[in-house]
């Protein structure tokens, strides 16, 4: 597993523009807010939660559309599907290194443009955590739908018609745990619920993944 997410990652990175392009996208929606809405401190600290949230989203349905593909591309999705390895088991490790290369960096620069914003201190670190425990989710139901269409050419807004009800939960929850930080009401709950959405979705999204690629493919 650590050999294929090495080879993944390094793969990535060699593609500066796959995972650049939904992290310049991704601040740039972020930094257009404060100066569209003006200089009003109370504002952005009441619409930053939505701010962040809506922008990780659509970063990660920018990045999710090409997970397989290069793959498909290049031939190297008919070796996974061929192995003797479980089809499961290469899409796990698929998952792990577009999160880490295409998410993770989402993660690690939200807090300064949490200044931006002018949010407070807890209202960050509540931010971290509910990115931490919510972008797996768009990731992992984002590949469901990635596999569906990986055999479609042009697919154009289809897979974001396909995969957008299911990370509306995520959406929903995500901003009500920073608008609840940002009152200073308990979080413990909604943190509770995003790591159940988490779990839910690795056990049952990379055996839906494959059954997808194996029907994407064959259309």
């Amino acid at each position: 597993m650590f050999k294929i997410i090495q080879y993944e990652i390094r793969t990535t990175f060699r593609q500066a523009h796959s995972w650049l392009t939904p992290l310049l996208f991704f601040i740039i929606i972020v930094t257009l807010f404060p100066l569209a809405m003006g200089p009003d401190q109370q504002l952005l600290q009441k619409i930053s939660p939505a701010i962040i949230w809506v922008g990780a989203l659509l970063a990660i349905l920018l990045s999710i559309s090409h997970l397989f593909r290069t793959d498909a591309e290049e031939g190297f999705l008919d070796l996974m599907l061929l192995s003797s390895y479980p089809l499961t088991f290469l899409v796990i490790c698929k998952l792990i290194s577009h999160w880490l290369t295409h998410c993770l960096p989402l993660i690690v620069i939200s807090p300064l443009l949490g200044l931006l914003l002018h949010l407070p201190a807890h209202v960050e670190y509540a931010l971290v955590i509910t990115l931490l425990l919510g972008t797996p989710v768009l990731t992992l139901l984002g590949a469901i739908g990635a596999g569906l269409i990986v055999g479609i050419r042009n697919h154009g807004l289809l897979l974001p018609v396909l995969i957008m009800p299911l990370y509306i939960p995520v959406l929903i929850f995500g901003t009500a745990t920073l608008n609840a930080a940002a009152l200073q009401q308990p979080i413990t709950g909604y943190f509770a619920i995003m790591a159940a959405l988490m779990l839910l979705s690795f056990a049952f999204a990379p055996l839906l993944t494959g059954i997808a690629l194996r029907t994407g493919v064959n259309q």
